[in-house]
């Protein structure tokens, strides 16, 4: 069955990574304090953990874009976290494996949308 040109697995693998990572998201932020009002990236992050759950959590008519779009913002705040990590001379393994699963299920359900059942 198809949602939006998404197959169910597809949006159930969605629903799943976006649970995965905003909870790994938000847990991160306490062990490196990053909880700090002071962490650029502490509304960001909390913005996508919001976004994720919600996504998530909508039922599957409504799910499939709003996953392709959260998943797409998250790959936005984490890859450019992780460019602040590299400018800084650092690896920020966290925001670097984040920002991986992020891109990967955007460019998995953007091409999920794009090839059309018969």
């Amino acid at each position: 069955m198809y949602v939006y040109g998404v197959d169910m697995t597809m949006l159930k693998i969605g629903r799943i990574a976006a649970v995965l990572l905003s909870l790994g998201t938000f847990a991160f932020l306490f062990p490196t304090n990053s909880w700090e009002a002071d962490n650029l990236f502490l509304v960001p992050d909390l913005i996508l953990c919001a976004a994720l759950l919600v996504a998530a959590a909508l039922p599957g008519r409504i799910a499939a874009p709003a996953l392709l779009a959260a998943h797409c913002f998250s790959a936005g705040v984490l890859v450019t976290a992780t460019a602040s990590y590299a400018v800084d001379g650092r690896i920020g393994f966290g925001s670097l494996v984040g920002s991986a699963i992020a891109l990967t299920m955007a460019s998995v359900l953007l091409g999920a949308r794009s090839a059309k059942p018969a």
